[in-house]
């Protein structure tokens, strides 16, 4: 299954990405949206990344680059001649469905359609089609030019033929695959990050802490960002609507995180609009690693990600390697739950998540059954 032409369906941070991403590896790329300015502005954005690429290393010739991607406002055009068609808009179930079936009218029965969906089971998404073995999930990873990981979701429906497609061509752009074998919500990397900022979340709307003395404790565990600043990077309009769908989706307990919802209500998203947990109107903020809180314990953190990653592993969701790989790829940690497992007996996890689900009224971070039993399944 040879793809040469790929469209790209939404030109909004993560579209206009994944666009630029297959235009430098030399791949024809058609970016759809639903007005020539907003295109317009995608490929002023694009030529900017690139020109910042360039001062880093050779990346071939820009125009040469910036002429492979072509604009349209028709799905239609985009994707008629398309090898694989990518979907790039907001995170709305409804949405996504309503493109898919537009997409479904105009491309070859051949075409790999996939969605780049952060959170929605990909099953969902794909109900009402007609040729469901040729969708999976390609989710990538903010922003598309400089993350490395890739995560590719297959749903019972889904081929062999096209997943194995899909791996070949993420390794083809310079990207590290990894499968999702059960499609479920967040799939691996969000699903673990989701239940540590949940945790977060309530440390926040308990004052327990302020975002910049979280932030300071990662930040000296030589993370690159913070989970505060990066939820404000991200858009704290993305993390609300995954947090919304988690609550009806996963668990209730997801519905607990107020400050997340009160900022979304006040527009206050983050990066994007100046103002989130941070001021942004002069730039990235600067965390004093000095205000690190001992209010907190990064431990706690670690255990319910660790709780949710066994979960993924006992359900057959992913490899342990690819959980592990994942969370260090996908939100460039120096390590994965894995590996901090292996360092803490399973009867000390097990004994900190019961303290934490009751201490939280969370039964989100009561032990999965392997930990509940004293042991890993690995």
């Amino acid at each position: 299954m040879e793809i040469k032409n790929v469209a790209v369906i939404g030109s909004g941070t993560m579209g206009r990405g994944i666009a630029e991403v297959f235009a430098l590896y030399g791949f024809n790329v058609y970016l759809e949206d639903i007005s020539d300015d907003i295109l317009k502005k995608a490929l002023n954005e694009i030529k900017d990344s690139l020109e910042k690429l360039a001062k880093k290393g050779n990346i071939g010739n820009l125009n040469d680059i910036l002429s492979r991607i072509r604009t349209s406002t028709s799905i239609e055009v985009a994707v008629k001649d398309a090898d694989l068609v990518i979907e790039a808009v907001p995170e709305l179930e409804d949405l996504k469905k309503k493109i898919f079936s537009e997409i479904e009218k105009y491309t070859r029965k051949d075409t790999i359609l996939a969605s780049n969906t952060s959170n929605i089971r990909i099953t969902n998404i794909a109900k009402d089609l007609m040729n469901k073995e040729r969708v999976a999930g390609l989710h990538f990873f903010n922003p598309p030019p400089l993350m490395k990981l890739v995560e590719i979701i297959k749903t019972e429906k889904t081929s062999d033929e096209v997943l194995n497609a899909l791996v070949e061509i993420v390794k083809k752009i310079g990207k590290y695959p990894v499968k999702v074998m059960k499609d479920t919500p967040g799939f691996i990397v969000n699903r673990i990050n989701a239940s540590g900022r949940l945790l977060l979340c309530l440390l926040i709307d308990k004052e327990i802490a302020s975002p910049e003395e979280i932030d300071a404790i990662f930040i000296k565990q030589h993370y690159p960002m913070g989970p505060f600043e990066l939820m404000d990077y991200v858009g704290i309009d993305v993390v609300y609507d995954s947090m919304e769908y988690y609550t009806k989706a996963l668990h209730p307990d997801f519905g607990k995180c107020k400050t997340i919802r009160e900022l979304f209500k006040n527009k206050q998203l983050g990066k994007k609009t100046g103002k989130g947990f941070y001021d942004w109107s002069s730039g990235r903020p600067v965390i004093d690693t000095k205000k690190a809180t001992d209010k907190v314990s990064i431990m706690d953190i670690f255990a319910v990600e660790i709780n949710e990653a066994v979960k993924l592993i006992e359900q057959g969701v992913a490899t342990l390697d690819d959980v592990e790989k994942g969370i260090q790829y996908g939100l460039n940690r120096p390590f994965g739950p894995i590996s901090v497992a292996k360092n803490i007996n399973v009867l000390d996890l097990k004994s900190r998540l019961i303290e934490i689900s009751k201490r939280w009224d969370c039964k989100m971070f009561e032990p999965i059954n392997s930990i509940k039993n004293g042991y890993y399944p690995f």
